[in-house]
């Protein structure tokens, strides 16, 4: 993922998904033992157009993952997509992300 604060966004992306994140010789990444490790390179622009890359990650409840994932920093994107079926949420640099209920992922 690119960011303007790699160790800020590791940060979130490590407590929204259960990681850990690991910061050696500048180098920024998680390690999630599901989804391998999510590398965070510097840029020195904001977010300006849609991702490049999107998560769908699949979560047990999406109201209670909604909730943990607005108090680690995200915001809603009810902008993307309003429907009940998923939700779409915004990391802390404006990167979309989805949480899926089990039958959708």
């Amino acid at each position: 993922m690119i960011a303007l604060d790699p160790p800020k966004l590791a940060h979130f992306w490590a407590q929204l998904l259960g990681g850990h994140r690991v910061v050696v010789d500048g180098e920024v990444w998680v390690e999630v033992p599901e989804y391998s490790r999510l590398d965070f390179l510097k840029v020195p622009e904001s977010k300006t157009a849609k991702n490049r890359l999107h998560l769908d990650i699949a979560v047990s409840n999406v109201e209670s993952a909604t909730s943990e994932a607005l108090g680690l920093g995200a915001s809603q994107a009810n902008d993307v997509y309003s429907g009940d079926r998923r939700q779409v949420l915004r990391d802390p640099e404006g990167n979309e992300f989805c949480l899926l209920p089990p039958d959708l992922s």
